[in-house]
């Protein structure tokens, strides 16, 4: 048990940041995704 306190300390911080940029990345992706789904609505009122 000892060592593994370590071990998640040293490992669990840069997963809790990867999981956070993945999350702030699929919000950019979904709005990203919307977009390019109303463009052919966009084009054709232009």
């Amino acid at each position: 048990m000892e060592q593994l306190l370590p071990f998640i300390g040293e490992i669990g911080f840069p997963i809790l940041v990867a999981l956070y940029l993945l999350y702030r990345i699929e919000t950019r992706i979904d709005t990203i995704i919307q977009m390019i789904k109303n463009l052919p609505e966009r084009i054709k009122h232009k």
